[in-house]
């Protein structure tokens, strides 16, 4: 695997471990973003990696948002050029674009802070596994400005327009108690077991079929942007498609048999 600045990679029982580590917050600024792109580009065309983790390294921060220095250069070439510089911006929202259409499940374990473009990438995530110490929140409005990866547009998706509303014009945070309840985060886990609560997940997933898991995922993702009769004739389209495949004929033909399937994801 290629040797990356900011971003650490291990692979494990077919898990594929994306800790974000750049101190002392995890910021991403231009090197973090691509790092992460690079990384998760690699273990995304691993045929030997079913699930993916992102996580960030030490105990107080997952991502706590973009480099700050970066945001005024970039405003500084903006205002100097009388044109707007939006590479950085297009280049997360394509990252996490990636992320949020891959086919294989990707669960952020969310160790502690997660702030701006660190809560963008985790909504980006499938799934969210959080500490009962981290904090959420989209701080930008108290620097003048709004997030720019996806803030705007998943939140509502996931905690509710009004919500997404106050959180936005506000900047507060919330705890990860109030951001379960919100639907912000799947489940809440004492601090420090963030992470094996997310490979306990993503071993459960990963004892399914990864064809099958696939078509849930694409099903979902599409069913999410299209009208809920285009979205049914997707889902319908992906079951008769699974049902020609071997997992498929594996798994009932091991119901009927009254034993456990053998999925060879294919």
């Amino acid at each position: 695997m290629a040797e990356r600045q900011y971003v650490k990679v291990s692979v494990e029982d077919r898990i594929a471990i994306l800790t974000i580590d750049h101190p002392p917050a995890n910021a991403f600024n231009e090197q973090t973003v691509r790092d992460l792109a690079s990384a998760f580009d690699e273990v995304s065309a691993d045929p030997e990696v079913k699930a993916i983790i992102i996580t960030g390294a030490g105990q107080f921060t997952f991502v706590a948002g973009a480099d700050i220095n970066e945001i005024k250069d970039l405003i500084d070439l903006s205002r100097a050029s009388k044109e707007p510089k939006t590479d950085l911006i297009l280049e997360g929202q394509q990252l996490f674009n990636r992320i949020e259409k891959s086919t294989k499940p990707v669960i952020a374990a969310i160790n502690a802070i997660c702030l701006g473009g660190g809560l963008e990438l985790a909504m980006a995530c499938h799934m969210r596994i959080a500490s009962d110490t981290a904090r959420f929140g989209q701080p930008e409005v108290n620097l003048g400005l709004l997030p720019a990866w996806g803030g705007t547009a998943r939140l509502p998706r996931l905690v509710g327009r009004g919500k997404a509303i106050e959180l936005t014009l506000t900047g507060d945070m919330i705890t990860a108690q109030e951001a379960a309840r919100l639907g912000l985060v799947n489940k809440v886990v004492p601090a420090g077991q963030v992470v094996k609560a997310a490979r306990d997940l993503a071993k459960k997933i990963n004892s399914k079929s990864a064809v099958t898991t696939a078509a849930i995922l694409e099903a979902i993702n599409h069913g999410m942007e299209c009208a809920l009769e285009e979205a049914l004739r997707l889902e319908a389209d992906k079951f008769v498609y699974l049902c020609s495949t071997e997992d498929g004929f594996e798994g009932v033909c091991a119901f009927l048999e009254k034993r456990q399937p053998k999925f060879q994801d294919k």
